[in-house]
């Protein structure tokens, strides 16, 4: 087939969607039965979904999220106690919207990480920005930019994301940096952005691993007076996948 001289003004304009529905069309012969206003339809359709794929494999590569859980593959069958039905508000988002927070809380290997990164997935769908960060690397990688002179530059751009998911809350006790990182962090995002963390631990042992009573009352305060909470309890989901491996 020559190249049509729409596909190369198609190009020109950088509507690539519609350029690929155009050339698999000419070369189809039930499109021939398509009127113009049909064919203009099923090219901006076309244009719509490269550009919406485009913008989520963009979401999704910033978001840096550590599992590929899409919401469809939740597993509501193994007994964890995870609400359905509160689960799938959470993954509708209004939260979000109204820049309210999520504790995700249990045992080890019971798949809050999993969970958290579902609901990062269709945030990103939804057009959000999302970052994915373990709590112990950002408290890290804070300290580093700090000692070289990018922290301002980090924290400004921490403040920016619409969901945050700090997993691995509570591995570790947080030094004097750390709680003063960990405060600004929450102080800059209350109430103007949402803040997902996961943890084994339960809300009223979090002040052991903050160290220090008035910063663990201040960035408790910021965390928890507005947050939903999922909650569950059962086995670890490891050990089977390992059997089942072995």
């Amino acid at each position: 087939m020559l190249k049509h001289p729409t596909l190369d003004l198609l190009g020109q304009l950088g509507l690539a969607g519609m350029a690929k529905a155009f050339t698999e069309m000419v070369t189809n012969d039930d499109a021939a039965s398509l009127n113009h206003p049909e064919w203009l339809a099923l090219l901006l359709d076309h244009e719509a979904t490269y550009r919406n794929n485009r913008r989520l494999a963009l979401r999704l590569r910033h978001a840096k999220v550590r599992h590929r859980a899409v919401p469809e593959d939740v597993d509501y069958r193994t007994p964890r106690s995870l609400d359905r039905r509160l689960f799938d508000m959470l993954l509708a988002g209004e939260w979000i919207t109204r820049h309210e927070n999520l504790a995700i809380i249990g045992p080890t290997g019971i798949g809050k990480s999993w969970l958290a990164c579902a609901i990062g997935h269709k945030a990103c769908r939804d057009n959000r920005s999302v970052l994915y960060t373990r709590l112990p690397r950002l408290i890290d990688e804070l300290t580093l930019a700090k000692g070289d002179g990018r922290i301002a530059g980090r924290m400004k751009s921490l403040a920016k994301v619409e969901l945050l998911i700090l997993d691995d809350w509570g591995l570790q006790p947080l030094d004097v940096n750390a709680r003063y990182h960990l405060l600004e962090i929450l102080e800059d995002r209350y109430g103007q952005r949402s803040t997902l963390v996961t943890s084994q631990l339960p809300v009223a042992r979090r002040h052991q691993t903050i160290n220090g009573p008035t910063h663990a009352d201040a960035i408790l305060d910021r965390l928890v007076h507005n947050a939903h909470r999922l909650e569950l309890e059962g086995e670890s989901m490891r050990w089977p996948a390992a059997q089942t491996a072995a």
